[in-house]
Formats: structure tokens, sequence, C-alpha cells
């Protein structure tokens, strides 16, 4: 046990004292006996077998419970040595009860990090914890893995490391459900770069390192208020949720300082900018904008303090517990400041903020008898087209009479109420969107630097796979991405597995579990899979949801695994039109409103309108917009710029591959994010909840694969120290035999199954399961010799204590005759 007083308040959260766990594995145990059995309330609860046979067996559970359930469904217990185990990957009983046991008792002694072979699990505290001090950077800074208790702070160090021994780039990947702490654990990771990465020689001040002065690592840091402002928000499960995801790269130069940094960004949720879910709500900014904490931005934007005042902001809840917007603003536009942007820049970003609020407000009617809208007041486009400096007049025009082409023609074609209201919504997240993705472009011009670069550590920040009562086309999206990024994980995982036994020359037929996962994947993105499907029929202008849906079971229904007709649920609250077997389960997929989702079609009158504004940010946020029209002209402007008119599901398949392409060329860490319970109370866990994340953030997946190598492994010197009381006799003891004969010959002399372990040069291998045997063995022999030990002190003792009253009588006998 390594001396943890070098983590200061930190030590009792990271690993428990030498007597802690003494104490906690002296509890009497029986191997044979001791199982988990699966319970209805808490998913497994621990129980003892009292009969077997015939493939069933009786047991009886802690809580007084006797019950009869099938062998299969009972799993083997770890003994209480393996309690809070750092690492599960070398519990000997790797199974579901298992782990979620392991990190149950973990999590109630607020030990929130724990290894799972090549991942970090760790879950949300809801609570704050000594454990992200300055003490325990410098008390993780060098160490290796293996060196110092689970952490983030680890990982991070491990990566450093590894990019600067091995001269290869790094990649973190931070995957999880919303509220599970992906954003928090990223930020996490880039304060250990930053302080650690950041240090100059001694004795040298550090310089600013970027154009608008202040030091790179406190813009990298920065760079976190300005996006968590525009593409964070509340949802059920986390107050403070990134609704994208992102991939930050953080360069260094040859000695490892920290020389500049870039972000991409994906999949910004877009509908959230006009619609939320009840208990939900829009991004940050609109809110800490009303909050009036800078009265200046109020008489700009024209708005209020009322969020209700604004439809788009007010469809959900307007505030969040524990976040005072008005502070939050002020740390915004801070952080706009440090990063480099100029007033134009800011007011720019705050107006089309502004004028997103007032185009929700905008009203339209019917006119009487005739299919066609008109402006119910004009307030509110006003604001709007002022904040937009465009004309409110055109707007206006532009979305009750749009110029369309029809053949070589541009006619003016009328719009229903429902049509315009449409338009406004799109043009609304449209407007944001690409807003957003300035404000990621010019942190990134803040962001690089003259500062030669030579590596990079890129930190993935990602949501998790997701399996919702309601699953649209963005679950898709979201669900093809991590099924993608957990083929990475196997792929990479049993490549190392398997260089360690080319390395200690153990023979092994290569296993590529990458492809368990390809049968889905082909399903999901090649010619005639489901984006192509939805990609053509996005071309014909007749086609519908439920062409698209018939479409997909001609060339699916029977013909795919992966790809089935939904089961009936009665329970299910919502229409399913197919079920995709994913690598995490089964998800039901509902195809409404698919086919318009994916063109994201815009009024392009009123884009020509905003192209031409005198708000400089507006007018470049669209110069480069090529739409349907215009795209399918040819000419000048579809070679330049043609790629900017794209289906969602094609660019997103562009990115994500751009993505993995990234990602392979870096040597991967992998960081699992687990939300406890659903009401964000700290120290509970939801059994259940916590099994489906294991199963979908892979953890489970990794287990599996483990589980069909050889997971335990000991040096040769060790197996040869611990088990030689197996069988003493089978090591001569008057000649020299070095630790792998020892070991050879001490396992050939065992009743165990031989074709469970391997002789590797330095080490032997053994399959799961094996060692807790080997264990289990050795428990009984050190009994049989303890329990000889004491049969001989007690019968020496006895036979003492006999001789006493022996010599005592021959006393009185003499006393008595003498008498």
């Amino acid at each position: 046990m390594m001396d943890m007083t070098e983590f200061g308040e930190a030590a009792p959260f990271l690993r428990k004292s030498e007597k802690e766990l003494m104490m906690l594995q002296t509890v009497a145990f029986d191997g044979k006996k001791k199982c988990w059995v699966p319970d209805e309330k808490k998913a497994y609860v621990e129980a003892e077998i009292t009969e077997s046979s015939g493939g069933k067996v009786t047991v009886e559970t802690t809580d007084g419970r006797t019950m009869t359930i099938k062998e299969d469904d009972v799993q083997s217990m770890n003994p209480p040595k393996f309690d809070m185990i750092e690492d599960m990957a070398m519990l000997t009983h790797l199974n579901e009860a298992s782990v979620l046991y392991n990190l149950r008792k973990r999590y109630s002694n607020w030990m929130i990090y724990t290894y799972s072979g090549l991942f970090c699990v760790t879950i949300n505290p809801y609570k704050w914890l000594p454990v992200y001090k300055s003490e325990v950077v410098a008390a993780y800074k060098g160490k290796r893995r293996s060196e110092a208790p689970p952490h983030i702070f680890s990982i991070a160090d491990n990566a450093y490391h590894d990019m600067l021994r091995n001269r290869e780039n790094q990649s973190m990947l931070i995957t999880g459900e919303s509220g599970a702490g992906k954003t928090v654990n990223t930020k996490r990771v880039i304060q250990y770069f930053a302080t650690v990465a950041a240090l100059g020689e001694p004795g040298k001040k550090s310089q600013p390192a970027t154009k608008t002065g202040g030091t790179l690592e406190d813009q990298i840091i920065q760079a976190n208020p300005a996006l968590e402002a525009f593409g964070n928000a509340k949802t059920l499960r986390n107050d403070n949720s990134s609704r994208f995801g992102k991939f930050i790269r953080i360069h260094f130069g040859t000695t490892g300082k920290l020389s500049s940094a870039d972000i991409e960004i994906y999949l910004l949720e877009k509908s959230r900018v006009i619609f939320q879910q009840p208990g939900e709500r829009d991004y940050h900014i609109f809110y800490q904008i009303l909050s009036g904490k800078k009265p200046e931005l109020l008489d700009m934007l024209l708005v209020s303090t009322n969020p209700y005042d604004y439809h788009f902001c007010s469809q959900g809840v307007v505030t969040v517990d524990n976040l005072d917007d008005g502070e939050e603003l002020m740390a915004t536009d801070q952080a706009m400041d440090i990063l480099g942007f100029v007033q134009d820049e800011k007011s720019g970003a705050y107006k089309l903020t502004g004028a997103i609020m007032h185009f929700g407000n905008m009203k339209f009617k019917q006119r009487p008898r005739e299919e066609q809208a008109e402006a119910d007041g004009t307030e509110s486009a006003d604001k709007a087209a002022y904040l937009m400096g465009i004309n409110s007049s055109d707007l206006v025009k532009g979305l009750l009479h749009p110029r369309v082409k029809v053949g070589n023609e541009y006619v003016t074609k009328g719009q229903s109420v429902e049509q315009v209201l449409y338009a406004v919504g799109a043009l609304s997240k449209a407007v944001y969107d690409r807003m957003f993705k300035w404000l990621v472009v010019r942190i990134n011009k803040t962001l690089d630097t003259k500062l030669p670069r030579q590596f990079f550590i890129g930190v993935l920040d990602i949501a998790g796979f997701e399996i919702f009562d309601f699953n649209s086309f963005e679950q898709l999206c979201i669900n093809y991405t991590n099924e993608k990024l957990q083929q990475f994980f196997n792929h990479h995982m049993f490549v190392l597995e398997q260089e360690e036994y080319k390395k200690e020359g153990i023979e092994w037929i290569f296993i590529d579990f990458g492809m368990d996962l390809q049968a889905c994947i082909d399903l999901i993105e090649k010619p005639l899979g489901i984006l192509s499907i939805l990609e053509e029929e996005c071309m014909f202008p007749k086609a519908t949801d439920m062409t698209f849906k018939a479409k997909l079971y001609d060339n699916h229904l029977g013909k795919s695994p992966n790809f089935q007709k939904p089961r009936p649920d009665k329970k299910r609250k919502y229409e399913a039109h197919f079920e995709l077997i994913h690598y995490a389960g089964s998800v039901p997929y509902n195809i409404i409103g698919w086919l318009e989702k994916n063109k994201d079609p815009l009024n392009e009158t009123v884009v020509g309108i905003f192209q031409k504004s005198s708000n400089k940010l507006l007018a470049s946020l669209f110069e480069s917009y090529v739409g349907a029209d215009s795209a399918d002209q040819g000419g000048e402007k579809k070679r330049k710029k043609g790629a900017s008119f794209q289906t969602v599901s094609s660019l997103h398949k562009e990115n994500l591959n751009k993505l993995m392409t990234n990602l392979r060329s870096t040597a991967p860490h992998f960081v699992r994010c687990i939300i406890p319970n659903e009401s964000k109370t700290p120290g509970a866990m939801d059994a259940f909840l916590v099994l489906h994340q294991l199963r979908c953030n892979g953890v489970l997946e990794g287990i599996r694969i483990c589980r069909k190598g050889f997971p335990n492994r000991v040096l040769y010197a060790d197996f040869k120290q611990r088990y030689r009381i197996l069988n003493p006799g089978a090591i001569p003891e008057d000649k020299f035999v070095d630790s792998r004969k020892a070991a050879e010959k001490l396992l050939a002399s065992l009743d165990i199954d031989h074709n469970q372990y391997r002789f590797g040069h330095t080490k032997v291998f053994f399959k799961a399961g094996l060692l807790g045997h080997l264990e289990e063995m050795r428990d009984e022999r050190l009994a049989k010799i303890l329990t000889m030990i004491q049969a001989r002190a007690r019968g020496r003792l006895m036979r003492i204590e006999f001789q006493k009253i022996v010599e005592r009588r021959y006393e009185v006998t003499l006393f008595n005759l003498s008498g």
C-alpha cells in the first residue's frame, strides 16, 4: 500500500487504509455456497445455496427468503478480499452482479473512480468532494496507473507521459448519459493539462502565449463558460447538460509544454432553440440575458426580464436550482473578453440571440376563405429585423410569399399559417446553429498560436448510447456514433490483449471483436442501408415517412438480423416503426418527421435577405449557403460551396468518419461516466439504472471480451510464492528450481482444468474464474494447516495441563501418606 499522505484530505475518498480493508476482508466466506441471485428491487441480492439438483438450486437470501431458481441464473460471488477492488478486471468472477456490487460498495464510501480493464468508470457523486485540489494534481504527476488510486487525473497523466515517451498523439474518450458528469470530467482533464503542461522552466516567468494577451491555459479553461452558455441547457436529468458533442485537441510542443488548442463540435441539438419538454429549459444564454444583470443588454436587445414574455424560451421551466443566471452572464461575458472577442463580435452574438426570442413571438393569422397567411401585428418582426440589420417588411413578405423555383422560372408561392410558423422555427434553428459553429471557429482562432506544435491529446466529450420511450432521428445519429466508438474500443482492447499474448509467446487465434458490431453499422451506413434509403427518399418530392418505412421493410425485414419489426408492447407510450438490435440492446425507433429533419429546409427568400444584412455576423453566417435551387444549377457557386447543401445525415456521417480517422491516429484512453439515480441524491444507487448504463457504455461488453481471453495474469515468482502451499512436494526443496518450472510443476500436480491457463515468457495467464478457484484451494489448505497447528497446540497444552494434574495428584497422595 502506498503512502496516501501526499493526497491530503482527498486520501479517504481515493483509497481505504490497510486497517479498514483488513477489517472488511476478515468476514467468514464459503465460495461454494455464497452467490448472487436476481432480485426485482435490487437487481441482485446475496444468497447462500442450500440445495442443488437437476439444473435447479434452492437458495436462502440474506433477508431470509427461500427460493428455487435455475442454476444458470445464479452468479458466483468473489471472496471478501476482492471487496472495493480498484480494477474490476482483476475480479476472479467477472459477472454483472459482482461488477455492480463493487461499484456500489465503492460509491457508498465516496470512491467515485474505479478501473475496469481499459475503462475508468466514474459515478456522479452529486456533491462536492475534495479530490481535484492542487495537491491531488501534484500527487498524480508522473505516477504510473498501477502506482496510485483510480482517478481522471491518473488517466490524464498517463496519456501525457505516453505522448512524450512514445511520441504519439493520444485521445481520451469521455462518454455517458446526460447528467453522468462528462463535462465536469472533461474540465478536470483540461485543468490537469493546463496545470502540468503550462509549467515553464524553473525560474522563468510564463509569458502570455496568445495574440490577445493572457495565458493560453487561461483561455483554454475560459473556452468552457462561453461554449456552455450557448451549448448547454437544463434537461430532466442534468441542470447543465451539453447538448452537443465536442472533441477538444490540446496541442503540445516537443518538450510537453502547452502550445495551442482547438475544438471540433458534433450534432448541436437545434430543436431545443424553439421547443423544450416540460421540466427542461432552452440554452442558458437566453436566461442569462434576461437576468437583467447587464441592463445595457436589455436596452440593446429590446427585451424584458421575464422569460414568459418569449414563447421560444418558456415552454418548459425558466429557472434552475443552484444556478444564478446573472452571475453566469458575467462569467460568459468575461470569458468572451479573455478569449479576445471584440465588442462588435459580442454584440453580434447577443443581437442574434435576442432576435431569435423576437422571432418566436411573431404572430400570423389565416386570411378568411383562403390558404394564405398574413401578419397579425408586426411589433416582434420589427424588433427582430432591427437586431438582424434587415428590412422588416422584406422579412414578413419573404415569410408570407417566398419565391421558389419551378423548372427554370421563379414564382411567388403562398403560405399557410402552419407553413409560415414552420419556416420561422427552421430559420431560428439555422441562425442559432450557425452562430454556435461561428463561436467555436472564433474560439479556435484565439487558441491558435504561433508556438511550435508536435503532438496533441484529444478529449472527446460526447453523448452516450440512448434508449428512451420515444427514439427519433437524433437518437439514431447518437446510437450510430456510439456503435462506431464501441467498435473502436472492442478492436483496440483486443489488439492490446493479443499483443500481450504475442509478446508472451502464447498461442492464440486472433479474434477481431470489432466485427461483432459490423452488421449493425453496415445496416445503418452502407449503400441501401437506413441512412442511404433516407437520403434517397429526401430526393423525391412525393416521398413521405410511410414510403420511407416501406422501403426499409422491403430492403431489410427478414434479410438483416439487426432490423426487426417492433414487438407488441402494451406499456409503450409511443408508436414504434422499426427496431434495431444494437450492442447495448434493442431500440424501437419512431420515423415521423425524419424526411423533414434530414432535409432541414430553409425559406431561401429570407436567407437571401440575411445574406444582405447590415449585421456583419448574420451576413457572414449565411454567405456560403447554397440552397436546393442553386445547388442544382451548377456554376461557380456550386463548385465552390456546394458541400454546404447537405442533408443532416450525410453531414453527420462525414463528421463521424473524420472523428474516427482522428481517433485511429491516436492511442486511446476510455472514461465511462455513470448517473447513479434520477433524483440527484448523493450516495444513492439505482441498480437497474446503473446496469443499463454499464451495458450501454460498453463496460459489460469489455468484460465479456475480457472473459474470452486470459484476464488474470501473475508473474512466475509471485505465483510460486503465493501458491506453493497447495502442494509443496511438487517443488523439490533440495535443488534450485526457477520460478517458471516451479509454476509448471505445481499447476500440473493440481486437480484443475488444465485448459484454463497458459504459460507465457514472464507470467502465467488464467481464464476468468480459475484464479478464484486456486484462491479457494489455498484458503482450504491454509485452514487445514491452521487446524492442524491448532490441534497440535491444543494437544500440547492439554498434555502440559494433564501433567500438572498428575503432579498435583501425586503431591496430594504423598501428603496424605506422610500425614
